[in-house]
């Protein structure tokens, strides 16, 4: 998360390359583009609550107002971590063919439209994100929550399971198109780059055309992420002093790790994995998912694979 800072650069250069720069060598607030941030993977603040629910442990609670579950180390410490597991997974429904939070858990998305919940992964705002292109941005003139917003979604689910996400983007995106009055920018990271990506392709031509300047994208994860194989396969603590067994757990519930699997289009025949029975190709990995004996993943690996279509091309 902290090269964001470097990438805060690339932002400069893509998005005001047309501005107009005063004496102080900065741009004049008429001339600056909206800009969006949209997170990628675990890049937004997440809150839950509680009531009655599945206690795995007697020290786990079963009721709670709402608090914040993502990112909160207090939840995730060795000795309670499996508490934050069974809050955070999720449950595949294979007649719906979509997921939800487990019974007695809603969780949710706070602070769509401003800032705060990308810059920051905690309110308290400890773990620090987006907030290094935010303050490079507002150096330049721009004011947070005003043309500068931001785009929180729940980095669990894939696309097919985003449609609310994307009705309020929708709105987002000609709301701020029409108080800045051009089209604007919209700044991916990671897994929310093939996340616009697809939320752009189901939109006309004209309509791009009309409220999005650009796309910049931040390590955009658009041909998947071999990452995602081993996240199935050894889980991933994400650089803290956490078991990445008992995090894999709750990581192999998401779909958007489904969504996130190496594209064939892209890697071809490379061999993703070496195992003593045998080695698999990015052909092989919905083999690779029953050998591990996950039947709910396999068929999100399903559910997922024509939404990442390398053909889909980023809108111009």
């Amino acid at each position: 998360m902290r090269y964001l800072n470097l990438c805060s650069c690339v932002i400069f250069i893509l998005c005001f390359n047309y501005g107009a720069v005063s004496k102080k060598n900065s741009y004049r607030k008429d001339d600056l583009p909206g800009v969006i941030m949209v997170p990628g993977d675990g890049g937004a603040q997440l809150e839950a609550v509680l009531h009655n629910a599945e206690a795995v442990h007697f020290y786990c609670r079963s009721n709670s107002d709402w608090f914040t579950v993502w990112l909160n180390y207090l939840e995730m410490v060795p000795a309670i971590i499996s508490c934050w597991v069974s809050h955070m997974k999720l449950v595949y429904d294979s007649i719906t063919r979509t997921t939800h939070d487990p019974r007695g858990v809603s969780v949710r998305v706070p602070g769509f439209g401003n800032t705060s919940t990308v810059e920051y992964l905690n309110e308290k705002r400890y773990y620090s994100y987006f907030a290094y292109v935010a303050d490079t941005l507002v150096s330049l003139g721009y004011e947070r929550n005003k043309n500068l917003r931001g785009a929180p979604f729940d980095f669990r689910k894939a696309p097919n399971e985003l449609s609310s996400f994307f009705v309020d983007l929708r709105q987002l995106t000609e709301e701020l198109r029409e108080s800045t009055g051009g089209p604007v920018v919209l700044v991916a990271h990671s897994l929310g780059a093939p996340i616009l990506n697809y939320f752009l392709n189901q939109h006309t031509q004209a309509w791009r055309d009309e409220h999005v300047l650009s796309l910049v994208s931040l390590a955009g994860a658009w041909g998947g992420a071999v990452k995602a194989v081993k996240v199935y396969a050894a889980g991933d603590n994400m650089g803290a002093p956490l078991n990445s067994l008992t995090m894999r757990t709750q990581q192999r519930t998401n779909p958007s790790l489904a969504f996130l699997l190496p594209d064939p289009e892209l890697w071809g025949d490379h061999v993703m994995v070496k195992a003593p029975g045998g080695n698999y190709t990015v052909h092989q990995l919905r083999q690779f998912l029953h050998d591990l004996q996950l039947p709910d993943s396999v068929e999100m690996y399903e559910d997922t694979r024509g939404l990442l279509n390398m053909s889909n091309t980023p809108p111009r």
